[in-house]
């Protein structure tokens, strides 16, 4: 049941990039075409683009940690013994979920400021729901380090072909 939820919740993410990254390939070549032959373009694509950039980057950094291909200090494993290597990647993995969890809480603290101050609007939604970016992508990453830290490969089992957290293995 576990592995299929991580499956399902991993097809979502890899859905919701590639249907961002189509959006945000269609609104640039409808801006292009646009300047090219009307000398204009619409106002709103490019303040759009650059929301749909910094949403596209944090949710990839969501897929990068699913898919264990984030950026990582390995150095320790290199140094010390490896019984020490199972251990040292679940400190990692927690490490990496605490984290994004004290940023999921900075970043709501941003948005409740965000949502009382907040500066202007585009496509008609407040400057506000532009950025719930961070604390859902934060809270994702968190997730998907806690479910890392507490799989089987990070205890001591081994890592094999057929590792269901890992389909790229």
């Amino acid at each position: 049941m576990r592995i299929r939820i991580v499956h399902i919740l991993r097809r979502l993410e890899e859905g919701f990039l590639a249907g961002l990254l189509l959006v945000m390939i269609l609104l640039s070549c409808l801006q292009i075409l646009l300047r090219l032959f009307f000398d204009s373009g619409l106002i709103w694509i490019d303040p759009l683009l650059r929301h749909l950039v910094v949403w596209g980057g944090f949710f990839g950094a969501v897929l990068a940690v699913s898919r264990n291909k984030h950026i990582s200090l390995d150095i320790s494993e290199f140094i010390l013994p490896v019984r020490y290597g199972v251990w040292l990647r679940f400190l990692g993995r927690l490490s990496g979920c605490v984290v994004c969890a004290l940023l999921t809480y900075a970043s709501c603290l941003f948005l409740l400021s965000e949502m009382e101050f907040g500066g202007g609007t585009l496509l008609l939604l407040p400057s506000w729901v532009w950025s719930l970016v961070f604390p859902l992508a934060f809270a994702a990453m968190a997730l998907r380090f806690l479910i890392s830290a507490l799989s089987p490969h990070s205890t001591g089992a081994s890592i094999s072909a057929k590792d269901p957290f890992n389909e790229h293995a």
